[in-house]
């Protein structure tokens, strides 16, 4: 019932959207660093220097301007309307993302505007001083409250923060439970927490990662396939995530998009055809838990038992720099942003292994109990799962 739940609305029309933007969430990146200071060298005082990241067309709305100013869609049109209505986009930002020094607010100014891409969409990058008195050796805050629920555009929204402020550099995300950032903590445990919450997000709302997956779950008949290809899934990911993280590795997600949706329907597809030739049927409970022997033969399965785990290595490869891509991470090697990046990667797989316990017993056990209607209801998840993929494959290419 679940999986039919979860499959009748995925066909809605609204699922492309939501796929290609991971549900209607957003993520604002910033980079807070150690400014120069007005009345010293560089670094000495406590001025902060911010750049942030915000999606283009949600500041807009945000900043409640008009529709011409939120559907521009031409590079040289939104940098133009972004000219024209920098008050009003300056004094929302500015509402919201406050740095404090030893209590007192620091007074920000605008000082430059760009537009950057960020996974096929235009985000503002604003950058911001801001003037902090006091002396050295205190101690920054940093909040953000940025895109909050109540504007009803977006919900959970959170800020992605690389610092480097107070002899101290680290990552952090900002939500509305934790709003704020303090130097001179000892973060490093808060922000490994911080970092697999969001990993994990990121796999259960990334709703083409969830329906792959699940894909790969209707396709495995015995424990052994499970095990062997979530491995591969696990280790071909993990890779390419942490390489394109730490800039090593750089595709386009116009590329990536389109080829994690078809991913999906290939997978989809074969397990149609094992389906179509009777592959849904299972024996006894005993023999779906067993590491090698029936829950489907060889013959019958026949060339995708040989090909599986080269196919998903392949296209959990890709899947990786898509997680890379939702991160938005792209600074130079730290351990500070390696510790983010494992975190982060072991809260995917955590919720992976939950899914995958979940439902894997629940599959074994419609097989076993009623065959014809597992072989029915699979089948028809499949063709939807497919005729969704497809339909992101045309909507990532054509958009």
């Amino acid at each position: 019932m679940a999986l039919a739940g979860l499959l009748a609305v995925l066909s809605s029309p609204a699922v492309g959207q939501t796929a290609w933007a991971h549900d209607a969430t957003s993520d604002v990146y910033a980079e807070v660093t150690t400014a120069p200071s007005s009345s010293g060298p560089e670094g000495a005082g406590p001025d902060v220097a911010a750049v942030l990241d915000l999606e283009y067309d949600l500041l807009m709305k945000s900043a409640w301007l008009r529709a011409e100013a939120y559907e521009a869609t031409d590079r040289a049109d939104q940098l133009a309307q972004l000219g024209e209505h920098e008050a009003e986009v300056d004094g929302y930002v500015t509402d919201r993302f406050v740095v404090t020094y030893d209590g007192e607010p620091c007074a920000p100014a605008l000082s430059g505007v760009d537009l950057v891409e960020r996974g096929e969409r235009a985000y503002a990058s604003l950058a911001y001083t801001f003037s902090c008195d006091g002396e050295p050796e205190g101690v920054h805050e940093v909040s953000s409250a940025l895109f909050p629920d109540a504007e009803s555009f977006v919900h959970s929204t959170e800020t992605i923060i690389r610092y480097s402020l107070d002899d101290e550099d680290g990552s952090a995300v900002l939500t509305a439970a934790s709003p704020t950032l303090t130097t001179g903590e000892n973060r490093l445990l808060r922000q490994v927490g911080e970092f697999f919450v969001l990993g994990g997000e990121h796999l259960l709302f990334g709703i083409d990662h969830v329906l792959f997956l699940l894909a790969l779950l209707i396709g495995s008949r015995r424990l052994r396939d499970v095990v062997l290809t979530a491995t591969a899934f696990t280790v071909a990911h993990s890779v390419t995530f942490l390489l394109a993280a730490l800039g090593v590795v750089s595709v386009p997600s116009i590329v990536v998009e389109p080829v994690i949706a078809a991913s999906i329907a290939v997978v989809a597809v074969v397990d149609l055809v094992l389906i179509r030739r009777g592959g849904a049927a299972s024996g006894p409970v005993r023999d779906a838990l067993r590491w090698s022997g029936p829950a489907g033969s060889r013959d019958e399965r026949g060339a995708w038992d040989r090909w599986r785990l080269p196919v998903v290595f392949v296209f959990g490869l890709v899947h990786g720099v898509g997680f890379a891509g939702a991160l938005g991470i792209d600074a130079a090697w730290s351990w500070t942003l390696l510790w983010s990046l494992l975190s982060f990667n072991v809260g995917i797989e955590a919720v992976q292994l939950g899914i995958i316990a979940l439902v894997f017993p629940l599959l074994v056990l419609l097989r076993v109990k009623a065959p014809r209607t597992a072989r029915w209801t699979l089948g028809a998840g499949c063709a939807v799962i497919a005729a969704v993929a497809l339909w992101w494959v045309v909507e990532r290419l054509a958009f």
